[in-house]
């Protein structure tokens, strides 16, 4: 059998939370990153994140040991500028709320990025800063309610931290939407589609695969683009998200983190009366409405399958209560990640 990667010509990172959580790389990124390269798999950096220009984003994965070109970072920003001119033309004055990734490429655009309604934008461009103020808000609540076109880069509920969990742009141009009664005219992140049809164009990709910690975003843009997604559980993602998952946002593959890439990958197997689900030498059952452990293999192949019944019962109606054996489950994949 041949590594998960080998069956993909293109591999798209999310990067909080995937590649790095703050200055920091996630254990084994740049391992894995540089074993795709040697293969002469394309990698690409897809990130939501609006606070860092293409070239910032670069450096800062050069410095964590994962050689990476400015080209092969595809931003929010960058897929919001595409959208930008359905409804404004080049040269328009466009309000920033939000930090210099957005600017930067608003400018090599050929916008003009201001910072005020007083100097007259044409539409709003909203994306995450952590240095955003309440100024910086009330400005964007002025200009929503002038009626000006409001392009979000994303909508990221939360945004990874060291410290953990932060509040992201979702959350704050859900804070714009509440006080104004209107939403943003577009989004162009993650789960939309242009900032991974645009990945897809800029590495030529036939056989892409998606890789991200967010079932909401990550996980869904591919399903939403129509291509498979790896989901790894080093980031956002909870083993309760994992087996609650729902329609588009349902992972193709499942890792504890970014080694699965290395190595073949078991596919669950589902008995045809659904009385149990098998991965590798994992096997799971449901009985009397309880998600059970009978066996549980190697890794978190007892998390791959349990996903898989969980999302069959679910599809057929019926809920299935994984209190009992969750914690173990979480703790698996603590194990996956300390090997």
């Amino acid at each position: 059998m041949t590594a998960l990667m080998a069956d993909f010509d293109a591999l798209l990172f999310d990067l909080d939370g995937v590649v790095y959580v703050g200055p920091s790389a996630v254990a084994h990124a740049a391992e894995v990153i540089g074993a795709a390269r040697a293969l002469a798999i394309d990698c690409g950096f897809v990130t939501n994140n609006a606070a860092r220009m293409a070239e910032v984003v670069a450096d800062h994965l050069c410095e964590l040991g994962i050689p990476a070109r400015a080209e092969e970072v595809i931003t929010s920003p960058q897929a919001a500028v595409s959208v930008l001119g359905q409804f404004v033309p080049t040269g328009s004055r466009v309000l920033v709320i939000g930090g210099a990734g957005i600017a930067d490429e608003l400018s090599r655009c050929g916008y003009v990025p201001v910072r005020s309604l007083a100097e007259k934008p044409a539409a709003i461009m909203q994306g995450f800063s952590p240095d955003l103020t309440w100024r910086d808000l009330a400005e964007a609540t002025y200009a929503v309610r002038a009626g000006l076109p409001w392009i979000a880069t994303n909508l990221d509920f939360t945004f990874p931290t060291p410290g953990g969990a932060a509040p992201g742009n979702g959350s704050l141009v859900r804070l714009v939407a509440d006080v104004t009664g209107r939403e943003p005219a577009a989004v162009a992140g993650k789960p939309e589609p242009p900032l991974l049809n645009e990945a897809i164009t800029r590495l030529e990709a036939e056989r892409p695969l998606m890789i991200g910690d967010r079932l909401d975003t990550d996980i869904e843009a591919g399903a939403r683009v129509g291509i498979p997604s790896l989901l790894v559980m080093t980031g956002v993602a909870t083993v309760t998200d994992a087996l609650s998952a729902e329609g588009v946002q349902r992972p193709s593959f499942i890792g504890a983190d970014l080694r699965v890439l290395l190595e073949p990958y078991p596919q669950p197997l589902l008995s045809a009366t659904f009385a149990e689900a098998r991965c590798g030498d994992a096997v799971v059952r449901v009985e009397e409405g309880d998600l059970v452990v009978d066996a549980w293999g190697a890794g978190i192949d007892a998390l791959r399958a349990a996903a898989t019944l969980c999302w069959a019962y679910a599809d057929l109606g019926e809920s299935v209560s994984f209190d009992h054996a969750r914690v173990e489950l979480e703790r698996s994949v603590m194990a996956e990640h300390a090997r």
